[in-house]
């Protein structure tokens, strides 16, 4: 259902375009003015917008210009105060269209539709383009695979921080990766830091940069990941893994979007949305003093579960047959025939590694069965797994 947000500080037409949209069968959100329109647009996904010109605080070419900035929300303008120039205004603004007051409902319908269908469009595209940059797409069908599905499809369009929780190798990074794909960002880099991997003296260089002679093996300078991300989205994997003096550089850099590469004094401003993930217990690592209360809270505004295998067992056998078809291409091999005992077996099976260790095993199968995959050549071949 697509979903509209109605910017209008008259309160009877917030009410009456309500009551006409949602009897269209239309999902509807309304603001009294621009500020709190564009808070709502911070967490959620619309798929047009409505947007008087005339309003206190902030007026609707200014909104307009700030919802442009950030997304391709196609936004109509709204006015009873307009004239032709106000109207050619918002045009080059970038507004979709524009209509005058009192509202002729047909035209505003049409409008609304027309909207709609360029929103549509683009997804569409954005859609093609993570595929042919081999964004891997999200398997799986379950109550809880969905709801993860459409939180970020209502998030990734927005600015917002997320902080993505679960266990390992149920596919944090690829929700991040999909929150940038499916983001207006989409065209900027993602930068991946893996938190636990990187040693901790150096994990400050590596996120802000250093400038020549900072330290022994400083001999250039070079720039952090924080700034390499500009534009675009930075993911700190395994964030739980952070020093605590790095965690304290980070939430600065989120308070105050500036940084400071080790060893130099000049502020640096960025812009980059921070993903996180996770598969530590964070409010028991803040319980413990090993992770800053303050910095999750900046970086939790969003929070995304991915679920483990064990809760999804009914998404075995579309993963298996997903993984199935990506080897046997990769190796060149005739696609091999799941019968349905197999699937049966695989999902009796305690999947403590999760999706990646699913992979491990589909793969396992399919280089070694011939032809098809029997129950016995699941028992066979994932013994170790029991």
């Amino acid at each position: 259902m697509s979903r509209i947000l109605v910017i209008d500080d008259e309160k009877s037409i917030r009410n009456t375009l309500r009551e006409i949209l949602q009897y269209e069968k239309y999902e509807v959100d309304d603001a009294g003015d621009g500020p709190n329109g564009l808070r709502l647009l911070e967490t959620n996904r619309y798929n047009a917008i409505l947007c008087d010109i005339k309003m206190p605080q902030m007026d609707g070419i200014e909104v307009l210009e700030k919802i442009i900035q950030k997304s391709d929300i196609p936004v109509i303008m709204i006015s009873g105060h307009g004239t032709i120039d106000t109207a050619v205004e918002a045009i080059k603004k970038g507004a979709f269209d524009y209509i005058a007051k009192p509202l002729d409902l047909n035209r505003l319908l049409i409008t609304i539709r027309n909207a709609l269908e360029k929103s549509k469009l683009v997804d569409e595209a954005k859609f093609l383009k993570n595929k042919i940059n081999g964004v891997h797409e999200m398997i799986g069908a379950s109550e809880e695979i969905l709801k993860v599905k459409d939180l970020i499809a209502r998030v990734a369009p927005t600015d917002a921080r997320v902080l993505i929780t679960g266990e390992s190798g149920t596919g944090k990074e690829l929700v991040a990766r999909w929150l940038h794909a499916l983001s207006n960002r989409s065209e900027q880099p993602f930068i991946e830091v893996n938190c636990a991997a990187i040693p901790s003296e150096l994990i400050e260089s590596n996120l802000f940069g250093h400038e020549k002679g900072s330290f022994t093996s400083a001999i250039r300078q070079k720039k952090g990941d924080f700034e390499l991300a500009t534009g675009g989205t930075l993911f700190l994997d395994e964030i739980g893994d952070m020093s605590l003096s790095a965690q304290a550089k980070v939430l600065r850099a989120l308070q105050e979007n500036k940084i400071t590469r080790v060893g130099g004094e000049k502020e640096i401003p960025v812009d980059v949305r921070v993903i996180a993930a996770t598969n530590k217990n964070i409010k028991e690592e803040i319980e413990n003093k090993n992770f800053r209360e303050d910095l999750y809270h900046r970086l939790s505004v969003i929070l995304i579960d991915v679920p483990p295998l064990s809760k999804r067992l009914d998404d075995i056998p579309l993963l298996t047959k997903q993984f199935i078809a990506e080897i046997c291409e990769h190796q060149g091999k005739a696609p091999l025939t799941v019968m349905e005992e197999a699937f049966e077996e695989l999902m009796q099976i305690k999947w403590t590694g999760n999706i990646r260790e699913l992979r491990n095993v589909v793969e396992r199968l399919v280089i070694l069965c011939d032809g098809k995959i029997t129950r016995e050549d699941v028992r066979k071949y994932s013994m170790s797994l029991y």
